[in-house]
């Protein structure tokens, strides 16, 4: 019995995501700077759990501990496992499999489009201009159909924050017709960019959000999805009976306490350092074309593809993120911000890269 045939067409031709472990990094992955998590662990002790009761679906206490921290209202949160769940969770609330579409801009993250044709819906894209900002006039040619619109700010791989009056244009756009939806899976680095204080003027804004990058809690598969309270009832009907797990909760609870919100201060400090220290360091390696401004934990930085990067470093143990087939992004590598020893290792590394002969 061949059970391939059996799937559904559109998941036989499914190209899946190749997150940071999927590609792996081999047996002497000694450096990992593909996924952009923070370096270390940390550290939280596991309370009193009944694991032989569910736990609640969203769970009151994280959901208003989350609220406090992200400025907005209780009834605006939706935990969610990860911002991932978030993406999947607006397709299948709002989107009809073989009608509807939704759009988004690269270069940017790879699940919006994953999530979007594991349910049949259709991706439309509008590359993003040459600086990486929103290409309005075309987006507004392309939104028939469409209804739901991903934005990434900070944007993933290129770092950078959509002009936020670029973001208001788009929200009068697609007011009435469609649901814009900012991932801000990476705002804690630059929390003046967020656009939570605008849900209550935009009832079509839907914000994503996540542990995993500056809470350091990348495990934990735990985000956040706000919006206003119409659309956060919408995404209850669908959403998974648990999707958060007693442990996930407990910890999450942690981090969203005073002193864990302080030892993410402290963190977003400490990598916003060590990343302005690479920039000056990549400056000064050969191999190095173009550093690009970054806002968030990681860089990307073009390189000249004759010291073949990527391969070479990998080949040593040092792991990045090859960008190279993304729209506009050739010969570019992401590298996520570890620490300063691990950062000087790579510079280090960098600068030991020599042209072959041949070159």
């Amino acid at each position: 019995m061949n059970i391939f045939k059996l799937a559904r067409a559109n998941v036989r031709i499914l190209e899946p995501y190749q997150s940071a472990r999927r590609i792996g990094g081999g047996a002497k992955g000694s450096i990992w700077l593909n996924a952009n998590e923070y370096p270390q662990p940390t550290f939280y002790m596991l309370r009193g759990c009944n694991l032989n009761r569910y736990p609640d679906c969203q769970p009151q206490e994280m959901i208003n501990r989350y609220a406090v921290y992200a400025g907005v209202q209780p009834n605006q949160v939706l935990a969610c496992r990860g911002a991932d769940e978030g993406i999947e969770l607006m397709i299948r609330a709002f989107c009809e499999p073989g009608q509807d579409a939704i759009l988004f801009c690269p270069p940017t993250y790879g699940m919006y489009s994953v999530s979007a044709e594991t349910f049949g819906v259709e991706c439309r894209t509008v590359p993003a201009l040459d600086n990486w900002q929103l290409d309005l006039p075309e987006i507004y040619t392309r939104l028939d159909g469409v209804k739901v619109v991903y934005i990434c700010s900070p944007n993933n791989p290129t770092g950078n924050i959509i002009n936020i009056s670029d973001i208001r244009k788009l929200l009068e756009m697609t007011d009435g017709r469609t649901l814009l939806v900012a991932d801000e899976a990476y705002i804690d680095f630059c929390p003046a960019a967020s656009l939570a204080s605008w849900l209550m003027d935009y009832p079509h804004l839907v914000i994503l959000r996540t542990l995993s990058k500056a809470f350091a809690l990348a495990g934990l598969r735990c985000g956040f999805t706000l919006a206003n309270a119409d659309v956060i009832q919408l995404l209850l009907k669908v959403i998974a009976p648990y999707p958060l797990s007693l442990p996930v909760v407990d910890i999450a609870e942690q981090a969203l306490s005073i002193e864990g919100i302080r030892q993410t201060s402290q963190r977003i400090t400490e990598i916003n350092s060590n990343r302005d220290l690479l920039v000056e360091e990549l400056a000064q390696c050969p191999c190095v074309r173009v550093v690009f401004p970054s806002v968030s934990n990681y860089l990307l930085v073009r390189f000249d593809p004759a010291y073949h990067v990527f391969q070479t470093l990998w080949d040593q143990g040092m792991i990045l993120r090859d960008q190279s087939k993304q729209i506009g992004l050739s010969d570019c590598l992401r590298i996520t911000i570890g620490t300063r020893l691990e950062c000087q290792s790579l510079v280090a590394a960098l600068k030991a890269l020599t042209l072959s002969p041949s070159t």
